[in-house]
């Protein structure tokens, strides 16, 4: 018995791709999610990762990883400014 082979609109997949760049998700586990083969969405991502409005989701996911690994590091420089002024006392 042969699988029928799903066709899928244009729109969704710029929205999975999307959704993938967006939501920093690995394309295997979007794939679990969907039910989608995994080669399938690979595909995809190559595909419109380029169009000018994918890029820029991905570009805000970038920028969004950096704002939070930099809040993350003033933390972590607090915290330990704030140990060091306790030991100097």
């Amino acid at each position: 018995m042969t699988k029928k082979q799903r066709r899928y609109e244009e729109d969704f997949k710029r929205q999975t791709v999307r959704y993938i760049l967006e939501e920093a998700k690995s394309v295997a586990q979007v794939a679990r999610e969907l039910k989608i083969n995994e080669n399938t969405l690979h595909g995809w991502v190559k595909k419109y990762k380029q169009e000018p409005e994918i890029s820029e989701t991905q570009t805000f996911r970038t920028e969004d990883h950096e704002v939070r690994e930099l809040k993350k590091r003033i933390r972590d420089l607090e915290e330990e400014n704030s140990i060091l002024k306790k030991a100097m006392h």
